[in-house]
């Protein structure tokens, strides 16, 4: 008899079915119900870097627009752990769409492409710093120190922590160059298909 920890380490597999024990292909629905929003493996190693680094953060903070990954309050910074295929990173052979309901598809990922760019777009409007990282690029150790490294090196100012009244804006002037940063990565220096926009 398996224990429910082997059940569920083989669901997670996805190698077996666990009511029959044969092997048989998951199908496509099955394979996206597995995909998990929150907790998934990129944002974990994320979150253990930035707290290996000293770094304290809130999750998923749900008062601001698209309820980032991670929120540094003390830098103001947003930061959004993307999946490649769900949110289209460019040049990322993961992005490639699925060639069987590709309506539904295109509709779909295009959306959550609009989507990233409002909540980012609103964000900037209340004065955070953006930083986006990459399923494929957080895979890379060296990628995730430096992006780290980056985050750490944003100034931390108790004035920018102070909470304001939501229709009073910051009066402290972002460069836009400032607002918006995608952290630099090997891979993205190898393909020149990535952009900042």
């Amino acid at each position: 008899m398996r224990s429910s920890a082997s059940m569920k380490r083989t669901r997670a597999s996805g190698s077996k079915s666990p009511k029959d024990g044969n092997q048989r292909p998951l199908t496509r629905a099955e394979v996206m119900a597995r995909v998990r929003g929150k907790d998934t493996t990129p944002e974990l190693a994320v979150r253990s870097a930035l707290h290996r680094a000293g770094l304290r953060f809130r999750l998923h903070q749900k008062d601001l627009p698209g309820k980032p990954d991670i929120v540094l309050p003390s830098r103001r910074v947003a930061l959004f752990v993307h999946g490649c295929f769900w949110h289209q990173h460019p040049g990322c052979p993961r992005a490639r769409r699925p060639s069987s309901r590709e309506e539904y598809w295109n509709r779909k990922l295009d959306r959550n492409m609009e989507r990233d760019v409002e909540n980012q777009e609103a964000l900037k409007l209340k004065g955070w710093h953006i930083v986006t990282l990459w399923e494929c690029d957080i895979k890379n150790p060296e990628n995730l120190e430096n992006a780290v490294k980056y985050i750490s090196g944003l100034p931390a100012s108790k004035r920018l922590n102070k909470r304001l009244p939501p229709d009073q804006p910051l009066d402290i002037p972002l460069s836009s160059s400032s607002s918006t940063e995608e952290v630099p990565s090997k891979a993205m220096e190898r393909n020149s298909g990535h952009s900042d926009s």
